[in-house]
């Protein structure tokens, strides 16, 4: 496989945009990867315009990764569809009026971004409530899938194409034709043309390395990381960002199984000083040592068959009943 097509996240705010850009090297970098950029459009302001037409001006790629204000869920989710088709209508106003020129456009797939607070606050308990109605009332995903293809057939007939940032375990969803996940997390399986799966080992540690390997195969495209910055969520130390030898043994990994490779974040690479070093990258090299996947392989089994199980809860029973029958028959022999 050849030298991958590259791409970096960038999740900055116009004053932070501005300093990184105009950081010594960075666009000549970025221009020798032949990379291009996903940038969050965190607002929707003259001044992000601005430099939006700088970056342009580079000859850079350009990918408009849509998000929304934290207060409406920042990730797209079940739960802010109508949101999402608004600051679509919004941004595509935007864009039209600045004369904007982007070659696709993100969509990120992603609890409510309160809810990921407060699950690393370990305040767990108070999004029972809302898992309850999900489980309970499955027509607001399906509903809320529905709008977002609906956008999506909106965004290609605007002349964009489509990429969605999925997590990973949407792969494990579909295979045991299950909804649980996405009751669980509020989340929505929507296809565009190219699908991310977000692969960011520094959030798996131990094992994210096999996580890696493990979702490989089932990707067309991988994100790796996290190299630094993104919107702050309180977690665990073990968020703490890849060292370079992480993150060239995550994208020499992810290379064995996708042409298009994904860095979170420019940012966190500027400021550990790794451009440099990517573009010095072997994509040839040796692997690194394979990881060992067993234990994330035996997860993932049993994932699936819980998964399987909730979808088919009158046949597990069943299925548990007839066997009771026939062991005690088999005693009563």
């Amino acid at each position: 496989m050849g030298t991958p097509a590259l791409t970096f996240f960038c999740e900055l705010d116009p004053p932070q945009l501005k300093a990184l850009i105009e950081t010594p090297q960075v666009f000549d970098a970025v221009k020798k990867l032949g990379a291009g950029i996903s940038l969050a459009i965190r607002d929707l302001s003259a001044e992000r315009a601005a430099l939006v037409k700088r970056i342009e001006r580079a000859g850079i790629p350009l990918t408009a990764w849509l998000v929304l204000p934290q207060e409406q869920g920042y990730w797209f989710n079940a739960g802010n569809s109508a949101e999402a088709v608004q600051f679509y209508d919004d941004f595509r106003c935007w864009t039209q009026e600045h004369s904007l020129h982007w070659q696709k456009i993100g969509l990120d797939i992603e609890p409510h971004i309160a809810d990921m607070q407060a699950l690393y606050a370990g305040r767990w308990l108070t999004l029972l409530p809302n898992v309850w109605d999900r489980l309970f009332n499955p027509e607001r995903i399906w509903h809320a899938e529905a709008v977002y293809q609906g956008l999506i057939e909106r965004i290609h007939a605007d002349g964009w194409g489509v990429e969605v940032y999925h997590m990973p375990l949407i792969v494990d969803e579909r295979m045991a034709g299950s909804r649980l996940i996405r009751a669980l997390g509020g989340l929505v399986d929507v296809k565009g043309d190219t699908e991310v799966l977000m692969l960011y080992s520094s959030f798996l540690r131990p094992n994210g390395a096999a996580f890696l390997w493990s979702y490989g195969p089932h990707a067309q495209a991988i994100g790796v990381g996290n190299t630094g910055g993104g919107v702050e969520i309180a977690g665990p130390s073990s968020q703490a960002s890849l060292s370079w030898e992480e993150l060239e043994r995550d994208l020499l990994l992810a290379h064995r199984w996708s042409h298009q490779l994904y860095i979170f974040s420019l940012e966190g690479c500027v400021q550990q000083g790794y451009l440099p070093r990517l573009a010095e990258l072997d994509w040839h090299a040796q692997l690194p040592a394979v990881p060992d996947v067993s234990g994330v392989e035996r997860f993932r089994r049993g994932l699936r068959a819980a998964l399987w199980v909730s979808n088919h809860p009158w046949l597990t029973l069943a299925g548990v009943l007839a066997l009771l029958w026939l062991l005690t028959r088999r005693r009563q022999r």
